[in-house]
């Protein structure tokens, strides 16, 4: 029985003669939740494009649910992982959001587009999950970012698949937007058994979703291991090359982290 969503051994990947990947290793269980961390240019979203099959010129070895990835034409992949990017920039869109979200289920339209038995209860139920439904006839490009991250959120969830990947989804948002769609993936996660790999450069936002962490440090993994024991100054300091302080959350018992800077705070009485 197959019990991991995913696989990777030995991940090696060039580009422009510059290693990116080095000898990754990593195993993900199917239903599980992982936040992936690192600093710039650790190679989290070159990562998530070989898994893609977006680079093919990787070495090693990437299995999807028991299967090599390379056995999977494009269309069958999409059936199986669905993608959600980071948000982009404003720009005219002439679509409204459920055109938009419909463009998710190309996988299983047939020739010339020709709509599938079920294709509207897929799309429906799509934008319930990712709380976009009271706008879905409206145009993309009239939204906020936060409102548009979980249209992209929502184009994700109607390709049906078993693991969801997720480059900054938070990014640029403001704080009720990020927890909004924090929340609606921990539900996907748990009520669907939905595989998440979510890339995040906020060391918080990593440990408060909870699950598990794969730490990338110049192509190669640094730290695996659950959430709660990522905050140890220590060890963030190795990852990230900086200082960090700890700082106690009452309420929730979690710890959150503060980088440390040269300059002082300055009190006045």
């Amino acid at each position: 029985m197959v019990t991991a969503a995913l696989k990777v051994h030995s991940l090696s990947l060039d580009l422009q003669d510059k290693a990116i990947i080095r000898n990754l290793g990593a195993e993900f269980e199917k239903g599980s939740f992982w936040s992936i961390i690192g600093p710039n240019g650790a190679g989290k979203s070159t990562l998530l494009k070989c898994l893609l099959n977006i680079h093919r010129n990787w070495r090693g070895s990437i299995e999807l649910f028991g299967l090599p990835l390379q056995n999977y034409t494009q269309r069958e992949l999409a059936k199986h992982v669905a993608y959600v990017p980071q948000p982009g920039a404003d720009q005219p869109f002439p679509y409204t959001v459920r055109e938009f979200v419909r463009m998710g289920r190309y996988a299983y339209s047939g020739p010339f587009g020709i709509t599938r038995e079920g294709e509207a209860e897929a799309i429906d139920l799509a934008l319930k999950r990712a709380e976009v439904s009271e706008f879905s006839h409206r145009r993309l490009d009239s939204l906020s970012g936060g409102e548009r991250q979980k249209v992209y959120l929502a184009a994700a969830l109607v390709q049906g698949g078993d693991l969801l990947l997720l480059d900054e989804p938070t990014a640029f948002l403001d704080y009720r937007h990020q927890s909004e769609v924090s929340e609606i993936l921990h539900r996907i996660n748990r009520e669907q058994g939905t595989t998440i790999l979510c890339v995040t450069h906020d060391v918080n936002t990593a440990m408060s979703m909870g699950g598990q962490i794969l730490a990338l440090k110049a192509g190669e993994v640094c730290w695996t291991g659950p959430a709660k024991d990522l905050a140890c100054e220590k060890r963030l300091k190795t990852i990230f090359d900086t200082s960090f302080r700890l700082i106690d959350d009452p309420v929730s018992g979690l710890k959150f982290v503060s980088p440390v800077t040269t300059l002082e705070p300055h009190h006045e009485c």
